[in-house]
Formats: structure tokens, sequence, C-alpha cells
């Protein structure tokens, strides 16, 4: 069975069984824990194929992520907008998106002053703790390969609470890595066919880095919902058919991890999908 069944047979299972419920930003179809597993093997990757994905900007903001970047003017300069409506909180300098996934990547515990302060060496760089653990054969094995972006004490300091808020990384025989992710919440129409995207990009990219092997990419959903303003446009959608996921190869290795960009990306099979599928941003 192709694997991007299991998304479209969600997105059925939460039209028809979803709890209708009204929440912070709207109204949503909702159900409580759910997972999917991806194959990387072979260099695949799970760009969904229903509806067009913006891949690039994935990867860009992803990359943004692994810098420890939070300044949401950097990503804009590359012509990435899908953080701007959260940008829009009242902060002293505009786009400083406060402490959110990449300060909490690379400098978990480090007090958070603004976009523009250099937090080198500062707070727990706790990415490159699981590079260095994956780098070593004695050490790659550890049930301790975690990133947490969920920090209590700075929530409030976020732009946004962290959605994708854990992840643990395994190596079996020694050579294939694999990544789980576990999500607090899940917006299916536009926010997760860009997580597993992301995660996927992020696993094959510390495969790489780490002379490894991209294994498998399992994706935990807590609260996985759909947008009532998206029902429409996800039913159209569920009623394509996949097409086969493309296989990518990083065409080098470079001695950071932030490094890497998107001209790194190579596709030895291509990226083939149906049409955009059209849903407005609920921020």
């Amino acid at each position: 069975m192709h694997e991007e069944i299991q998304y479209l047979d969600l997105i059925r299972h939460l039209i028809d069984r979803g709890d209708y419920e009204t929440g912070r930003n709207g109204a949503t179809y909702s159900l409580f824990g759910r997972q999917m597993r991806f194959s990387l093997q072979d260099g695949t990757i799970p760009l969904l194929t229903t509806k067009k994905l913006a891949w690039k900007t994935c990867f860009r903001e992803l990359m943004w992520f692994i810098r420890g970047d939070t300044d949401n003017r950097h990503l804009n300069a590359e012509g990435v907008h899908i953080w701007d409506k959260n940008a829009s909180i009242d902060r002293p300098i505009s786009g400083d998106l406060g402490p959110i996934y990449g300060h909490q990547w690379r400098h978990f515990g480090a007090n958070y002053i603004d976009c523009n302060t250099d937090y080198s060496g500062k707070g727990i760089d706790q990415l490159q703790n699981v590079i260095d653990q994956l780098k070593d054969p004695c050490k790659r094995t550890s049930r301790r390969l975690i990133i947490s972006a969920w920090n209590p004490v700075q929530l409030d300091e976020m732009a946004l609470p962290p959605c994708h808020v854990l992840m643990q990384f395994n190596v079996r025989r020694g050579t294939h890595l694999s990544c789980s992710l576990y999500q607090r919440s899940g917006d299916i129409g536009l926010g997760v066919p860009f997580n597993i995207a992301s995660y996927s990009f992020l696993t094959h990219l510390l495969a790489k880095h780490c002379g490894l092997v991209a294994d498998e990419f399992i994706y935990t959903l807590g609260n996985a919902h759909i947008y009532e303003e998206h029902i429409l446009a996800l039913s159209e959608q569920v009623l394509r058919t996949p097409l086969p996921f493309p296989k990518i190869q990083i065409k080098e290795v470079h001695e950071r991890i932030e490094d890497y960009s998107v001209g790194d990306i190579e596709f030895i099979e291509p990226y083939q999908s149906h049409d955009v599928v059209k849903m407005d941003m609920i921020a």
C-alpha cells in the first residue's frame, strides 16, 4: 500500500468521525492519538503527492531552525512567509518570534533577550549533542538521543508554543537512522504535510552528516484536527490517487550541520504531484 494512504485515511476518519470542537482559533474536527510511518530507505522522501508541496520553503524553514534563528525577517529574505501571521505580536523588534524551535534546539535553557542576540555557547545545544553521539559508534545506539522543543519556562515568550515538541533518534544495526516525532497539535490540511517533509529531510540530513543511512520516520500526533474551513478542499484531495514518492541524495558532507542548503538536495527520482490544494493558514 502506498504510504500516503495513511494520510488520506486520516483525513477521511476526521471528517467522518472527528469530534466537533471550538478552540482558540476556530472550529475543528479532531481526534486524539494517531500515528503514521514512512520509509526513508533508498533515498525516499515522503513529499505528499496528492497536492503540490512547497518543499524548498519547507527545507529553508528547517535550516532556519537548525541555525537557531528566531528572526522572521531572515525567512522573508528567502521568500518564506509561513510565520508571518504569528510574527504580528507586540515586540520591540519586528519579526522577533521569541525562543521558538531554533532557540530550544540549539540553546535550551539560555535566557532569551531578542532575535539579534548572539547565544553562542549559551544553553544546551541539543542538536549538536545528538550529532556527536550519532558520529560515535559506541554512543549511537543510546536510547537518550532526544531533542525537546517544549520548554515550559519560556512558553509565554514564544510567538507560538511548539506544536512538534519531541523527537527521538534510533540507530539499528549500527548504520540505519530513524526519527520518531511526537507532535501535540497537528493541522492536517496545511501543517502536517510540511511536518512530514521537514522531519524526513532532517533525518536524511543527519544520516548523511553522521555517516549513517536514513531508515524510517515515525510520526505520532496528539490532537489531530481539520479546520472547518479546510473540509471542502480536503474532501477533494482525498479523491486523488497518490503518485510514487521521490528519492533524493545529499550531494556532499559539510563541516557543520547549519551549512547545508537547498542546493545540496538532488532528486534522483523526481517529485511528481497533483495540483496545489488551496487552504488559508489559520494562525
